[in-house]
């Protein structure tokens, strides 16, 4: 689309995640230029974290339902604070929802495809 406006976005994830392969499908076909970086081999960013945190929550941002969340032991789940998740985070950026996106307005969690069109292909981003 060439009235589209050009944000630069940050993909943050794990390649070979289905999710991940979803959101990069999506993107692609549409269009949307972005930058993916790879938590395997380029870890996480703190600041990056921390942003994800204070707009959505840190019990959005990690995923409690996947199995690096659920591989931790009790005690450490049920004492989390935004603090200690965003250490977990850090140490291990599987337990973080993927795709996390950074754009011009804000983060974006998770695929959903209506949510991508809004936010990537409307002309007033």
């Amino acid at each position: 689309m060439k009235d589209r406006a050009m944000a630069t976005l940050t993909v943050y994830g794990i390649k070979n995640c289905d999710t991940m392969k979803k959101a990069f499908a999506w993107l692609d076909a549409k269009g949307v230029e972005y930058t993916f970086h790879d938590y395997k081999k380029q870890g996480a960013e703190k600041a990056v974290l921390q942003r994800a945190f204070d707009e959505k929550g840190w019990d959005s941002v990690i995923n409690r339902k996947g199995t690096t969340w659920r591989a931790l032991p009790d005690d450490v789940k049920e004492k989390t604070t935004a603090a200690s998740a965003l250490k977990l985070a850090l140490e291990n950026p599987s337990l973080v929802k993927r795709p996390l996106i950074v754009t011009e307005k804000g983060i974006i969690l998770g695929f959903d495809a209506d949510e991508y069109a809004a936010a990537f292909l409307s002309k007033k981003r």
